[in-house]
């Protein structure tokens, strides 16, 4: 199949916009919980649709007490938080357009944004990021911003502007003055090469995006009594799709800031389903194997793993055997109920995007009792252009089309999709927009195939495929992905382009180091540097190799590798603030490495 086209199964009217998501929740019930705040640990308090909804106006008109008119942008920097959401909507409300900027951009980043967006007024988390703003201000010349306030004050020296804003007449007339058709944020791309680009996405990407999955088989998941728990960044625009989801939805949301308290705030809320990205299912995956192992258990849990992946098999077939069954109740009780309840013991679902989780994983956490389902997106399509669904679920693909989307593949092998998830366009560059945007098909850059049914399936990114010397192209990400999935490694990156042979450099996961090489009965205060030439850590990261090339022919695998002796962050640049490598980044600074596997080759 070369394309596939699924026909909206809802459209909300034109003069409407995302606010009315909100709307519609406080007209239909106003008590209805819309979030929960964490005023002290393991202590949520919800929000109703009337709670939310006065706040975000009263922000709204504090908004337009300073001058910020309809279609001016206003910038959040921080990390994802229930103001972060408050903030998003209130600007909307004012009728004005919301521009993300990730809480780890540099003075340069933030300038750039700002001066691009033309944002006029900031809200930061901190007072680390209001310097961070002050600096990129300054230092690039750019015009005094309207105000900034700062979220851990309080907002409210930002409330009381409101005081001196616009009557409710013309505070309704801002909300209502945007349609479908017009921009409501500008997401910057994380930007793997190059300069972020800013993608303007609409109203109509939001809302009608969000009624037709809720409209689809996702509204077994998506319903006013589930629950979940944000803890991706907001700025990008996966969670933030989410965050309007479950508007249209009435499903409650929590938040964690600090990803290091997940576990405790999952424990304490109880989401009934997740969104995240690949890393955090091997997180949980791999913690769970290490923490077997160290109470000598590693045997049950690999025979558990085993049932489990077993299960979702044979479920997937249509056909469970009463023995499997046997098996798979036992090792509910034994280890599955354990997972689940490290993941708040109520999670049934989960999303997975931003990346290729792998067969083996879908199938061992659907035998535990999460359903997985990954999708696929750009922040071009607003995340979501492909999802698998309750019924419509094919474990190693990304899902069928969205209703109101449609996914194409090119002769060369290109994904291009259509349809409401598609943006309008990048600001400021219209040159970029006609190149990637042609007759409503968005050239993605990545490259795919559909099956028979309709099912897409993800094999690389386009400029990403390496050439080596003679000539073979290789898609990194389907040895990267095989090998990251260890609970040592941390980041792994294919390199090879225009060489004799494939390579790889290899980095350690700092968290899990510790108790994998107790297990090995090494010193577990060894350190990384330590570990990058110890013996048994490079037969590890040899036997994960090997495996992963078994899944290419001998030209596409890996001959040789490095162990780095840090990882690759996004502090330095190496990482985007959604965990994708930075590659050109990454060459050069860990070129040392590079010129010794050729070099040593060479000789």
């Amino acid at each position: 199949m070369k394309e596939i086209i699924i026909p909206p199964v809802a459209e909300a009217p034109h003069d409407s916009n995302a606010t009315d998501l909100v709307e519609n929740q406080f007209h239909q019930d106003p008590h209805h919980p819309l979030f929960a705040r964490q005023l002290q640990p393991g202590q949520w308090t919800d929000i109703s649709a009337r709670e939310f909804r006065e706040d975000a106006k009263t922000i709204a008109r504090a908004l337009a007490s300073i001058g910020i008119e309809p279609g001016d942008s206003v910038a959040i920097m921080s990390p994802t938080r229930y103001e972060w959401t408050l903030l998003d909507l209130a600007i909307m409300y004012a009728g004005a357009v919301t521009v993300p900027i990730y809480e780890t951009s540099s003075p340069s980043q933030i300038g750039w944004i700002i001066e691009d967006a033309g944002v006029k007024a900031v809200v930061v988390e901190k007072s680390d990021h209001a310097r961070a703003v002050q600096t990129a201000v300054q230092r690039e010349g750019l015009p005094e911003l309207h105000g900034m306030w700062i979220m851990e004050d309080g907002l409210g020296d930002l409330r009381a502007l409101a005081a001196n804003g616009p009557d409710s007449d013309e505070m309704e007339r801002r909300r209502s003055l945007a349609n479908l058709d017009d921009v409501a944020t500008i997401v910057y791309t994380s930007g793997t090469t190059g300069r972020p680009k800013g993608c303007m996405i609409t109203h109509g990407n939001l809302v009608n995006l969000s009624l037709n999955i809720l409209h689809s088989e996702m509204q077994e998941v998506l319903t006013r009594d589930s629950t979940t728990i944000l803890f991706i960044p907001l700025a990008h625009i996966f969670a933030r799709f989410i965050s309007f989801q479950t508007l249209a939805s009435g499903s409650k949301v929590g938040h964690t800031p600090d990803v290091k308290q997940l576990v405790p705030d999952l424990k304490s809320f109880q989401p009934d389903f997740l969104l995240a990205v690949p890393r955090v299912f091997e997180k949980v995956y791999n913690s769970a194997l290490l923490s077997a192992q160290e109470g000598g258990k590693g045997k049950i849990f690999e025979r558990g793993a085993e049932i489990a992946v077993d299960y979702s098999k044979a479920k997937e077939a249509g056909s469970i055997g009463v023995g499997l069954r046997l098996k798979h109740w036992l090792f509910d009780k034994l280890l599955y109920s354990k997972i689940r309840a490290a993941m708040g013991g109520n999670v049934k679902d989960a999303i997975s995007g931003g990346g290729p989780l792998g067969p083996y994983l879908s199938h061992f956490f659907r035998g535990v009792g999460v359903n997985i389902k990954e999708g696929y997106g750009l922040t071009e399509t607003t995340a979501p252009v492909t999802v698998n669904r309750p019924g419509k679920t094919r474990v190693g693909t990304v899902g069928l089309p969205a209703p109101g989307c449609g996914i194409r593949i090119a002769d060369d092998g290109e994904i291009l999709a259509s349809g409401v998830c598609v943006f309008k366009g990048y600001l400021n560059l219209p040159d970029k927009t006609a190149e990637d945007l042609v007759d409503g098909w968005l050239r993605t850059g990545d490259i795919g195939h559909l099956d028979n049914d309709g099912y897409l399936t993800i094999t690389g990114r386009k400029k990403e495929i390496l050439v080596t010397a003679s000539g073979k192209n290789v898609a990194p990400a389907q040895l990267e992905d095989q090998i990251r999935s260890d609970g040592l490694i941390s980041q792994v990156m294919v390199i090879g382009d225009n060489q004799k042979f494939v390579a790889a450099l290899v980095t350690l996961d700092e968290e899990t180091a510790p108790p994998w090489l107790k297990q090995q009965g090494l010193d577990p205060n060894m350190s990384i540097a330590e570990m990058a030439s110890h013996s048994t850590v490079r037969e590890h990261v040899q036997e994960l190799i090997d495996r992963a090339n078994e899944s290419v022919s001998r030209a596409e695998s890996i001959r040789e590798f490095r162990i780095a002796h840090q990882d690759f962050t996004i502090e330095a640049g190496q990482m985007t603030p959604s965990m994708k490598i930075k590659r050109e980044t990454i060459l050069r600074d860990f070129q040392d490495l590079v010129d010794d596997i050729y070099q040593t080759a060479a000789k």
